[in-house]
């Protein structure tokens, strides 16, 4: 997962021509969960074909040039790695904000599953 890569992916797009924006997205392991608890790492699960549809969807918005996604699945993650990278181009501000946000939210909440290890806070 490398978001430089992926900005180099999304600039070799036939229609790059038409952006005027790139927003880049990149999720990091934080150290205390929602709930103020201590992390140590994560893991994180992805329902594929739930992902192809929202990427398949985000991609047809009009004025979106390129949408793509990389997520640090199946592995354990520590606190400052990578979760996930979103890299959205398009024509011009609101619809390339508005392609991410909704993006962003639709694999957050119905493509990937979080697994949170805490910090054993006895030790």
């Amino acid at each position: 997962m490398n978001a430089a890569d992926m900005l180099q992916a999304v600039k070799s797009h036939p229609d790059y021509h038409r952006a005027g924006m790139i927003l880049c997205h990149n999720g990091v392991v934080r150290a205390t969960s929602r709930d103020g608890r201590r992390v140590s790492g994560l893991s994180v699960a992805v329902d594929h074909p739930r992902l192809e549809a929202i990427l398949q969807e985000a991609r047809q918005t009009p004025g979106i040039v390129d949408v793509q996604v990389a997520i640090a699945e199946n592995r354990d993650l520590s606190v400052g790695d990578d979760v996930m990278v979103l890299v959205v181009a398009g024509d011009i501000r609101e619809n390339v904000i508005g392609t991410l946000e909704r993006t962003l939210n639709a694999i957050k909440t119905t493509v990937t599953s979080k697994t949170e290890f805490f910090v054993d806070e006895t030790e």
